[in-house]
């Protein structure tokens, strides 16, 4: 071991996504709107995370009501406009849920090492957070509408290992979209490809077992 102590475990700092890794959207409501509607389930999400839609929001450039009425201006020429809005609401509304295994095993690694939540989300991240109880949950949150810059322009990356006080090769990163976990590793970060509660217990195993 060296003098720094850093050889005996992974890395000396976590920097974690926040959606589809701990938050959970409820999507049943829409997807019942959808088949109503006559749209395959997932259309309005397709028109809603597009790049030309969704992004301004990320970057904090547009309101999410904005975001809403360019969806509902989207999925118009599918549906006639009432069900566009009543599609389009359905999913900025949809009920949210923090995954409790996972939040548990991010706690303790937060007790061991920093621990920094990356996630491309709206200005309303904070009160979301507030909703779920994890305001407590890492020592920064790095949000895209926040700074600017989503996953995975590789400026929140460096944003997110400063604020944890890591060298990038000493930051194990956790995403469920391989493009921002590849953004990572070009990096010279850990990077994890989140699809379950196993993946990141492998991979932080010596720091959940210390």
């Amino acid at each position: 071991m060296t003098p720094s102590g850093t050889t005996s475990r992974p890395c000396d700092a976590v920097l974690c996504d926040l959606d589809n890794v701990i938050r959970f959207y409820d999507m049943a409501r829409l997807a019942e709107l959808e088949r109503a509607a006559g749209l395959a389930e997932g259309s309005t999400a397709s028109v809603a995370y597009a790049p030309d839609i969704d992004l301004p929001l990320l970057l904090g450039k547009i309101t999410k009501e904005e975001w809403v009425d360019s969806i509902v201006s989207a999925l118009s020429d599918q549906v006639p406009q009432a069900r566009a809005v009543e599609l389009a609401s359905a999913l900025a509304d949809a009920p949210f849920r923090a995954d409790d295994v996972v939040v548990a095993m991010l706690r303790r690694v937060r007790s061991r090492m920093p621990l920094v939540l990356v996630t491309n989300a709206t200005s309303e991240l904070e009160r979301d957070l507030e909703t779920m109880g994890l305001t407590d949950l890492a020592d920064h949150v790095v949000g895209s509408a926040e700074v600017g810059v989503a996953k995975p322009d590789r400026e929140i990356y460096e944003i997110a290992a400063e604020l944890a006080g890591a060298p990038a090769d000493r930051c194990l990163f956790v995403d469920d979209r391989p493009e921002n976990v590849r953004a990572a590793v070009e990096l010279g970060m850990t990077g994890v490809r989140y699809r379950e509660p196993a993946d990141l217990r492998k991979a932080l195993g010596t720091v959940l077992a210390g």
